[in-house]
């Protein structure tokens, strides 16, 4: 018999998730995302200039950063130098991508969003609750540049967001916490548009082969999750978005 998961949640159910948006005064954007323990703060900061190699195009760009605080886990997490850790740095370009295949950044300007993804508390998820946290942040980026006149209609073509699903003894379970992490024999992240295209997927069978069934199976808790997840940013964008 299977280990029960915490909180007594089925297969194919989410963490409880919370979405606040405006966390961050200062910031264009900002909302804080809870999945169960893990609580990842995104914001997203515009800068009215491009990168050099991208200057005179009249196009814009989106980039993003991640990193987690010193107390995010129980061992203590050293704070990144000057050059961030591979594991940061490959999660941190998995942001920008996944953001970027929502914006039509000709119609952005030459302006760049930088979007910040600072995890406070880890237990499993963390680079899946920064894409859907950092796609609100950058949605409510947005319409403050509306608001101010400075875009005449959005750069986004769509919605982004991300969960993690894996094989724990033998299930396929959705949105793994960290102790089910620890024990998974498959462990995945999927990224999704609103409209079900596949951004990413990113599958490691860490003992057994990942076979072609358990694939079909984790697409699918991923796809209802991610429509769960949706959800919960319409909501949080519908609230943070200026009156």
């Amino acid at each position: 018999m299977s280990a029960q998961r915490t909180g007594g949640r089925a297969a194919d159910e989410l963490r409880p998730v919370t979405i606040e948006p405006g966390f961050v005064r200062t910031a264009t954007g900002s909302a804080l995302l809870s999945a169960g323990e893990t609580r990842v703060i995104c914001t997203a900061t515009v800068e009215e200039q491009v990168p050099v190699w991208m200057r005179g195009r009249g196009s814009g760009w989106v980039t993003a950063e991640y990193g987690m605080l010193p107390g995010s886990t129980r061992q203590r997490k050293r704070r990144d130098g000057v050059r961030p850790d591979g594991r940061s740095v490959e999660i941190q370009r998995l942001i920008g991508r996944s953001l970027r295949g929502v914006v039509a950044l000709d119609r952005l300007g030459e302006r760049t969003v930088h979007l910040d993804c600072d995890v406070l508390q880890a237990d499993g998820g963390t680079r899946c609750a920064s894409i859907t946290g950092a796609y609100v942040a950058l949605a409510l980026a947005v319409e403050v540049l509306r608001a101010d006149g400075r875009l005449d209609a959005s750069p986004l073509t769509g919605s982004v967001a991300a969960v993690s699903c894996g094989v724990v003894g033998g299930r396929p379970l959705l949105d793994l916490d960290h102790r089910e992490d620890a024990r998974a024999q498959v462990d995945a992240n999927v990224v999704m548009t609103g409209d079900g295209g596949l951004v990413e997927v990113q599958a490691t069978a860490e003992r057994t082969p990942l076979s072609r069934a358990h694939l079909d199976e984790l697409l699918t808790l991923a796809e209802t999750g991610i429509t769960a997840l949706r959800a919960a940013q319409r909501t949080a964008i519908t609230a943070g978005s200026p009156a």
